[in-house]
């Protein structure tokens, strides 16, 4: 039998075991307060129920002794694709990550998000158990969904289905790629041009979202004005527009993210940046603004010749140093999305503090994203995403041991474990 004959997923997302758990005698790091050298954590019915030194144990419960291991929040990686792409490389069919065109203000994540895919298992049996899972391709990619890495539809996996909108906000690039040709330098007056015609186009499209939502609204008001034909892609915008929901935009460079700045400011929207290479640089105009940085550049070379070779290392300590509300991120598409903890792991080794480097795994993202009244952390109330592990979580050789999302203990299994397992005394 060939060693991918079971590679119909049929390992992935086993449903796990419901029911009420106590995890006694462990330290238990809430990462929103204290650590508690030796309690307990009870979960019951998908939510975090009791934490603390002294906290009765139901009758019933399932108990696990936790003398030796650690208890954390699950991680969160806000800036990921999983479970919208499965093999980037070969096989065109496993990837639905864009639409065509540039403005897809309606195309939803969580429409194309595959329960099934074998990143999942791998990703979560690593203590990540939320991931914001984002569309890309054109100005105006589409919406993201805050996902928890269990269930078997969409539905059971999401957390925030329509999360924020995504948009590639317009840079200049001096390199072009064209098909059957390969990468092509462009002039650099000519990519300011095309930079400019861009963002052109991008504000068109918030005008003309402005003026639909208007539209709209007189007619609720006054039903004999004439009734604007529906347009989905502008009634996807008008949330995004008025500030009630987030918009994310991709930028590395202080120009760049100068820019989303100035765009959010004056249209006055909830915005994000996601990439940050250079958010140091900016820090007071994010700071003004309440605009925070998912960083992706951990595993990133830096982009010029005469740049040290750890900035990128340092960026998250420089960013928490100037008060910019940060977070940290893969930005990957799914298979190594596991690797979420050792970013944070280099970020604490360069000038990060360990407290400030779990943080960014955990309680950053979920206030950036604006859960962290469901997730980030260890508290009464919030949905049991929660890991064992019998060391630091950030540490390349901690296992973990128990791992519950929503409540339910899962298998630590995944195609990596079966490989292993399959292949670990081959002589």
């Amino acid at each position: 039998m060939s060693i991918f004959a079971q590679s119909d997923g049929s390992q992935q997302n086993v449903l796990g075991k419901a029911g009420t758990f106590a995890i006694r005698n462990a330290r238990i790091v809430t990462v929103s307060g204290a650590t508690i050298e030796s309690g307990t954590v009870v979960i019951k019915d998908g939510k975090i129920e009791a934490v603390g030194a002294t906290v009765s144990v139901p009758s019933g419960a399932e108990i696990i002794d936790g003398k030796g291991l650690s208890v954390y929040p699950g991680m969160i990686d806000a800036g990921t694709t999983l479970g919208l792409a499965e093999i980037t490389l070969s096989a065109d069919p496993t990837v639905d990550v864009s639409e065509q065109g540039d403005m897809n203000a309606n195309a939803k994540a969580i429409v194309g998000i595959n329960p099934h895919t074998s990143h999942v298992n791998v990703t979560r049996v690593s203590g990540v158990t939320t991931v914001l899972s984002s569309p890309g391709g054109g100005i105006i990619s589409g919406q993201s969904a805050v996902i928890n890495l269990w269930g078997i539809s969409q539905e059971q996996m999401a957390v925030v289905p329509t999360h924020s909108l995504i948009i590639n906000f317009p840079r200049v690039t001096t390199f072009s790629f064209v098909p059957g040709v390969g990468p092509q330098q462009v002039d650099f007056n000519e990519a300011v041009r095309q930079r400019d015609r861009r963002m052109e186009d991008l504000k068109k499209i918030f005008k003309s979202a402005e003026d639909y939502a208007a539209a709209k609204e007189a007619w609720e008001k006054d039903k004999t004005l004439p009734k604007p034909k529906t347009d989905l892609k502008m009634d996807a915008m008008i949330p995004y527009i008025r500030g009630q929901k987030p918009i994310i935009f991709t930028a590395e460079r202080a120009n760049d993210i100068r820019g989303v700045v100035k765009f959010v400011e004056d249209l006055k929207l909830k915005g994000i940046i996601i990439g940050g290479q250079e958010a140091w640089k900016v820090a007071d105009g994010l700071k003004k603004n309440n605009i925070g940085v998912i960083y992706t550049n951990i595993y990133s070379l830096p982009v010029l010749d005469d740049d040290p070779y750890d900035i990128l290392f340092e960026a998250p300590s420089k960013m928490k140093n100037a008060g910019i509300q940060f977070c940290i991120s893969t930005g990957d598409f799914g298979a190594e999305v596991r690797d979420l903890p050792y970013h944070a792991g280099i970020a604490s080794a360069f000038g990060l503090s360990k407290e400030d480097a779990l943080k960014s795994v955990t309680l950053y993202p979920a206030q950036i994203l604006g859960i962290a009244d469901k997730l980030g952390s260890i508290e009464v109330g919030k949905i049991a995403n929660i890991v064992v592990t019998n060391g630091d979580m950030l540490e390349q050789r901690t296992d973990v041991k128990y791992l519950f999302i929503n409540g339910r203990l899962l298998p630590l299994t995944s195609r990596h474990t079966e490989l292993f397992e399959r292949f670990k005394d081959r002589k």
